[in-house]
């Protein structure tokens, strides 16, 4: 180690743990004009909304506006950042020349205490493919101030980090390459983007919605992931009894739908909390609940077809052979506020079609100003941390399923039926 080093060091805080189990932290270095910029934008394309992008230039030359140095008050701050947006829920991706004789402490003391996945990536271009794509950028200003001269005397030949702590990727490696096998290693699941669908305005329970029974949902292809089961009392989630068996199934669901939650909590106003009512849900039990709904239907009305019972029971009861809760995918959540009191929402949770009214519709007109202002806290924080509702229950969310697949128009679902352990 270096002086410099040392002096980088004197500026970073004492070592605390950061982030979460659920986050994930990818450090990008390399010579100007590696890619590295492009690379984390293409991984926050991939994922969506979630991912914090921490570049050195915008801290360093935007921010402070100071000259990269040893002693430089960006490797600090960089650092903080980084662990902010971790601690928040954020996914982050740390980027930049970060020559590794005055970076090294500040990202290996990251690294260290992240709670989470952390990959460090070194984008390893030669001087002559470094200034061939200077040479190709569109923008000229940019060529002008920034020249050849300048790009050969910041340039430093596999600047690795110390310790073997970096994935070297070669020059030959294209974008969606690199970004894929970042993706793979890290497995930062595409979560964020939103339906494709058009939103129905809210207040309009007559928009039409995509049933569970609706064919296309059953025409999804799965391809499990074997993302195993947590469970959400281990986490420091506020769970609700009111679904509790004996196993304790109610409260799993898949890792990715835990690092979800924990992304959507973020996303809401200082003193409102989720509250998770129930997420896995064993296929018997599924196939329980189906029938008592669809027998039910048939007693109050005696004239309606197998079919005609099949849809509508769909509403309120996802068939078992598609439904999201027996792969993990699914929760149940409403708002409470700091005091762990329930917000009003318009109707209880588990509220059906007949006996709310239709009010339990995510977009239902017949409900309060201060409900659908509480359900529109609730489907943005959700959907921002890549949820896909299901519009006839407005409690009711899921990810990576074949429902929320078919809503994003991806061609398979990650998640599957799965048994508790």
């Amino acid at each position: 180690m270096t002086d410099t080093t040392a002096g980088a060091s004197s500026r970073v805080p004492a070592a605390s743990a950061a982030g979460r189990p659920d986050t994930r932290l990818v450090v990008i270095r390399g010579n100007s004009a590696s890619g590295k910029s492009s690379v984390a934008q293409g991984l926050r394309d991939h994922y969506g909304r979630g991912v914090a992008i921490v570049g050195q230039d915008v801290i360093r030359r935007n921010v402070l506006r100071e000259h990269d140095t040893a002693c430089g008050a960006n490797i600090a701050l960089l650092g903080r950042v980084a662990r902010h947006a971790l601690d928040a829920g954020f996914h982050v991706v740390l980027e930049g020349i970060l020559y590794a004789d005055r970076y090294s402490h500040m990202i290996t003391s990251l690294v260290r205490d992240h709670r989470g996945v952390s990959a460090c990536y070194y984008l390893d271009v030669p001087l002559e493919a470094t200034l061939a794509r200077h040479a190709s950028k569109a923008d000229a200003a940019y060529r002008e101030q920034v020249t050849d001269n300048h790009l050969t005397s910041w340039y430093r030949e596999r600047d690795l980090l110390p310790g073997a702590l970096e994935t070297v990727i070669p020059a030959d490696s294209t974008l969606e390459d690199t970004v894929t096998r970042m993706v793979r290693d890290t497995d930062l699941s595409a979560a964020a983007a939103p339906p494709p669908q058009s939103k129905p305005s809210r207040g309009d329970s007559m928009n039409p919605v995509v049933l569970m029974s609706d064919p296309q949902v059953a025409a999804i292809p799965v391809r499990e992931c074997g993302e195993p089961l947590v469970d959400m009392r281990d986490h420091d989630f506020r769970v609700d009894p009111r679904k509790h068996d004996p196993r304790g199934a109610f409260a799993h669901v898949r890792e990715g739908v835990l690092a979800r939650l924990t992304h959507a909590r973020s996303l809401l106003p200082a003193g409102t909390d989720l509250l998770f009512i129930e997420g896995y849900r064993p296929l018997s039990l599924q196939q329980r609940y189906f029938t008592g709904y669809r027998d039910q239907l048939a007693a109050d009305n005696p004239d309606w077809t197998p079919e005609q019972l099949y849809q509508a029971a769909s509403r309120y009861v996802s068939p078992p052979e598609i439904a999201p809760h027996c792969a993990g995918a699914a929760v149940d959540v409403t708002l409470v506020d700091q005091d762990g009191h329930e917000l009003d929402l318009g109707t209880r949770v588990n509220a059906s079609p007949e006996e709310s009214d239709g009010a339990c519709f995510t977009h239902a007109a017949n409900i309060s100003d201060r409900a659908r202002h509480h359900r529109a806290l609730l489907l943005d924080a959700m959907q921002g941390a890549g949820f896909t509702n299901y519009g006839t229950e407005f409690w009711h969310f899921s990810a990576a399923d074949r429902y929320d697949a078919l809503m994003r128009q991806e061609p398979f679902a990650r998640y599957g039926p799965i048994e508790l352990p």
